[in-house]
Formats: C-alpha cells, sequence, structure tokens
C-alpha cells in the first residue's frame, strides 16, 4: 500500500486530543484501538466522510508499529468481505477511513482508561 502517512479529520484530530487527555494513552495507541473498532462495526466506512482538514498527520509506521502487516492483513480481508478491491488506492482511502471513523467510535465508548481497558479485554 503506498499511504504512508494518514492526515485526520477535524473531529477526529479534537477527539484524538480529548482522549489523550481522558486516558493518558499516546495518539497511535488510541488510533489502533479504534481501527480496530472501526473494523468490527458492519458498515462500510466512506472516506468522504473524514476529509484531510486538520493539522494532525501521522506516520503509518507510526500508527501501526511493528503490525503494520496485520493490520494491512486485516484491512484487505475487510475490502475483500466488504466487496471492494484490495488494491493500493482503495486499501489507502480506507486505511484512512477507518482510522477516523475508529478515533470517533473509540470516543463514543471511552470515557476513561478503564473504558479502554474494557473494549480491548471484551469478546465484542
Amino acid at each position: 500500500m503506498k499511504l504512508n502517512r494518514v492526515r485526520f479529520c477535524d473531529e477526529a484530530d479534537q477527539r484524538l486530543r480529548q482522549l489523550k487527555a481522558r486516558t493518558g494513552l499516546s495518539a497511535n495507541l488510541l488510533c489502533r484501538i479504534g481501527f480496530c473498532l472501526s473494523l468490527a462495526d458492519p458498515l462500510i466506512p466512506q472516506p468522504g466522510d473524514y476529509p484531510e482538514n486538520s493539522q494532525r498527520e501521522i506516520e503509518r509506521s507510526t500508527l501501526t508499529g511493528q503490525y503494520d502487516e496485520l493490520f494491512l492483513a486485516l484491512l484487505r480481508e475487510r475490502c475483500l468481505r466488504d466487496g471492494a478491491p484490495a488494491d493500493d488506492d482503495t486499501m489507502a482511502a480506507q486505511f484512512h477511513a477507518h482510522m477516523n471513523r475508529g478515533v470517533l467510535l473509540l470516543f463514543q465508548r471511552a470515557k476513561t482508561l478503564a473504558d479502554v481497558g474494557k473494549l480491548v479485554t471484551s469478546n465484542e
């Protein structure tokens, strides 16, 4: 996948700041958890819903860390399940959309660090 940097929408950027204050977790960890929440959501995210209009831009390698191949494999599987091609352009657009939507989903579900812990250990 050609995507090296992810620029977030304004709303996701603001929510990341609030989540970091609530939980003390770094943005990249919050994004990883949110990405997984988004992948679990059965609705297909629409990349156009997340304009790249904030100043927050994070390297993909920072977002995924040593698990980059795992995140890409999960995304590829999700694209195929959604009937979308797993080409570079589609994967990049969906990666961006899942990262942004995931932050917004996490913000709705996690008010404290304990809430994040419950999400991580739940079987849902």
